[in-house]
Order: C-alpha cells, then sequence, then structure tokens
C-alpha cells in the first residue's frame, strides 16, 4: 500500500528549485508533499504530486534525474502526541526511519507524514494494527 514519491537529483544554485516547480505547474500538477535537503553542491528534492507518471515524464524532459521511491504515508491525530505515537509504533518494532516530512492538507482532524522506512511492508502492517491509517496513492488527490 506504499505511496510513491518522487526524488529529483539537482545542483544548489539559484533557481533550480523553480524550475522543478515550474516543470510541474506547467503539466497542472499538484505538489501535496515537499521536502528540499542538500548539500553545497547538490540537493534532492522529494515530492509526492497527485500524478506522478506525468510528473516524472515532464521533469526528465528537463534533462532532471528522476528517481522513484516506494514510502509509507500515515495519517495522524492532528494534536500533541499524534506523530509521537506513530514514531513510537515503529520504534517498538525496531523499524527505522531514514527521514519524514509533511502533507499539505486542509483536515483540521488528521495530520499527513510520509515516511522512508527501511521495511514499508513491515511498518504498514505494525501501524494498521495500532489504529493508524495508512495513505494510498489514490488518497493523494483528495487529502
Amino acid at each position: 500500500m506504499a505511496i510513491k514519491q518522487l526524488s529529483v537529483f539537482v545542483e544548489n544554485m539559484p533557481g533550480t528549485l523553480a524550475d522543478v516547480t515550474d516543470a510541474i505547474a506547467d503539466a497542472e500538477i499538484d505538489i501535496r508533499a515537499m521536502s528540499v535537503a542538500d548539500t553545497q553542491q547538490f540537493g534532492i528534492i522529494r515530492m509526492i504530486v497527485d500524478d506522478i507518471a506525468t510528473a516524472k515524464q515532464k521533469l526528465s524532459d528537463r534533462n532532471l534525474f528522476v528517481k522513484t521511491t516506494d514510502v509509507v504515508g500515515v495519517a495522524v491525530s492532528d494534536e500533541p502526541g499524534g506523530l509521537a505515537r506513530a514514531v513510537r509504533v515503529l520504534a517498538d518494532n525496531k523499524i527505522n526511519i531514514d527521514y519524514l516530512y509533511a502533507f499539505i492538507s486542509v483536515s483540521k482532524k488528521n495530520a499527513y507524514v510520509v515516511l522512508r522506512v527501511d521495511e514499508n511492508d513491515a511498518a504498514e502492517k505494525v501501524l494498521v494494527e495500532n489504529g493508524f491509517k495508512l495513505v494510498t496513492d489514490d488518497d493523494i488527490s483528495t487529502l
């Protein structure tokens, strides 16, 4: 039930992020979540979008290196401790989190988090067993 994430590998220079977001906007694709990580010379832009195939193609057309990765999307209570409970479930089950970032959502009931973990299937299983709702690719456009 993992969701698809785009990772775009770019040079760390003025205008690069604008070029990436322009490509997505020109294709009328909605960015639901985004994370930018950088080093002195390079960066990784990670995104959850509502049309992954088209986004990947549009970015590749601009000679950008794009990779698709399976990640776990999970809804957590939008209250103090909501994220802590999900992270604790994974820690207690010895599932490592490589990174995480949040979704954009209009919901006041839930916050949405993207998790890159070392074992997607195991993470999804223990999260569901502990009452968390997973986010699917089909959910992305309706959040």
